[in-house]
């Protein structure tokens, strides 16, 4: 037993760090897909780690980083996406409120490492070194649009493993086929670089933003597996496009951000924003992502459930809201029936060996 003179604060966090351990790598690594599904794990934010029944597994937006930690920083970056949205200056508050649930650098087995853009939550260092530091790993690809993949090889991931993706592309894997699809994330179009900025000083007004860039900074993903269509919108906003996404891919299962933005901010899709997506693409479940880990934008998902109570007979809604938990496991289509996930609870094995206790009636 160690005493108090041999505890440190190093110590302390190799002990606790990452909070979760290495529980759910192993049980994303003995996860055997049935046929006919796909298997899905939140990892906090939008990311999501997806596995399929011929063992493709693809690991999406996975963000390992905190948000901020010290107040004797006052104010923001120059450039920083809600200062230049709202004309704001003072640090917004933005703690990390979700423990790290996947060790990055216990990934065993993955094949892409996919990002859907460039904002730090979304593309993170320290997976980045995970993977290419693992020399079991030298077949993973890192896949995403050309500012995630110009990141990623400043940081000093090989060319060679980096796949640009822009919208239209396709990438297969094993049995699933991902395909990069336009974002609406208006949030990236302000974020420097923006294309003209710099010959105005970094000023935005008057410069009109194209497709083509957005789609160098920002995509949407579709993964077509053996158990359905996933539709992952990561950071967008609400679009009437989702429409014509919802003719071009027959969707089962959509993701998007979600959250209660302050005052003066358009950042996270609402509560009817995110119905009217499911709606648009005529998804079957519709689930809400990223309201779990930004203190100031944290929301209440009992308001997604009370709206589509509210409407969904009015309207002939053909899909439900799943409300999830991150670190949770959600597999398709042996869990479609589920609106609300809550984790494994243990203890079914009670009463298989005879209790020690007094007696039986003291309980």
């Amino acid at each position: 037993m160690s005493k108090i003179s041999e505890i440190t604060r190093e110590s302390w966090i190799l002990s606790t760090f990452p909070e979760w351990g290495t529980w759910l790598n192993e049980e994303i690594e003995s996860e055997i897909v049935p046929e006919g599904n796909f298997a899905m794990w939140w990892l906090g934010c939008v990311g999501v780690w997806i596995k399929t029944p011929a063992g493709a597994n693809i690991c999406m937006d996975l963000w390992c980083g905190r948000g901020k930690h010290t107040k004797k920083v006052k104010d923001m970056v120059r450039g920083h996406q809600m200062a230049n949205m709202a004309g704001v200056r003072k640090l917004q508050p933005n703690l990390r409120a979700q423990p790290m649930v996947l060790d990055p650098f216990s990934i065993n087995e993955v094949d892409f490492i996919l990002a859907s853009h460039y904002h730090s939550d979304h593309i993170d260092i320290n997976v980045a070194a995970a993977i290419v530091n693992n020399p079991n790993l030298n077949h993973v690809k890192f896949v995403g649009p050309w500012h995630c993949v110009e990141l990623w090889k400043k940081w000093g991931v090989p060319e060679e493993r980096c796949i640009t993706v822009k919208p239209g592309d396709v990438v297969k894997l094993k049995d699933v086929e991902i395909h990069a699809l336009d974002s609406f994330d208006r949030t990236c179009l302000v974020t420097l670089p923006v294309e003209g900025a710099d010959e105005q000083g970094g000023e935005l007004a008057g410069l009109c933003p194209s497709d083509e860039e957005m789609g160098r900074k920002a995509v949407n993903y579709v993964f077509k597996t053996p158990g359905g269509t996933i539709y992952h919108g990561a950071d967008s906003h609400y679009s009437i496009q989702f429409a014509k996404h919802g003719k071009q891919f027959d969707i089962d299962v959509a993701l998007n951000n979600y959250g209660e933005n302050p005052i003066g901010i358009a950042d996270k899709m609402t509560s009817i924003d995110l119905l009217r997506m499911a709606e648009c693409l005529r998804a079957k479940v519709i689930i809400p992502v990223h309201h779990d880990i930004w203190t100031n934008f944290m929301a209440s998902t009992d308001e997604i459930l009370q709206l589509w109570r509210m409407r969904k007979d009015r309207l002939q809604y053909k899909f439900h809201p799943f409300i999830w938990e991150v670190g949770g496991k959600y597999v398709y289509p042996q869990d479609k029936d589920l609106i609300e996930y809550h984790h494994p609870r243990g203890f079914d094995d009670c009463f298989e060996q005879e209790p020690n206790i007094p007696f039986k009636s003291m309980l």
